[in-house]
């Protein structure tokens, strides 16, 4: 009597095969978390950038008067809530316009940086005016904006593992 061979896949065949295929949706799965991790720091990088910048555009728009006098420097020696120049009428100096500029930007910082805080230091140059009327040379001083947040570090997928890792964002520039 002739034996007759079945010819097709066998079941082990069809489980390494079904085992490959596993192991290659979860390197994909991995990817895929890692992905949205390096995005989610990327975003939070720009945002450092262009809170950053924002406050440098408005560092230069108030007079040098204000960077000479130091009323940039943040965070201030006395806490306080920032002066406010809108709806009062009156016109407002250098310091109210810095004291909400300083106030304003905190805010953001809080509101689109997770934990985000930030600091200025600017440190004058060798020709300081005497005198508001005095302003003929520009801010010759450096300034320093430093911004730091908490970015997770750990997986997406398991929050309660996830280590908070501090990152800073720092710029040196002249006004």
């Amino acid at each position: 009597m002739r034996r007759k061979f079945t010819t097709g896949f066998t079941l082990l065949e069809v489980l390494i095969a079904l085992l490959v295929f596993s192991f290659g949706l979860l390197g994909m799965a991995k990817l895929l978390v890692i992905s949205a991790q390096t995005n989610r720091g990327a975003y939070l990088r720009t945002q450092a950038s262009f809170l950053a910048q924002s406050m440098a555009d408005r560092m230069r728009a108030n007079s040098n008067w204000a960077l000479w006098s130091n009323l940039y420097n943040y965070p201030p020696a006395t806490a306080g809530s920032p002066g406010s120049c809108q709806g009062s009428g009156a016109a407002c100096g250098y310091a109210a316009i810095a004291s909400r500029d300083l106030g304003v930007w905190a805010a953001q910082l809080a509101r689109f940086l997770p934990g985000g805080t930030g600091a200025i230091n600017c440190v004058a140059g060798a020709s300081v005016p005497t005198s508001t009327y005095n302003m003929l040379p520009p801010y010759s001083g450096l300034c320093t904006i430093t911004i730091t947040w908490s970015e997770s570090a750990g997986t997406i997928y398991n929050a309660a593992t996830a280590a908070a890792q501090t990152q800073t964002f720092a710029w040196d520039f002249q006004p």
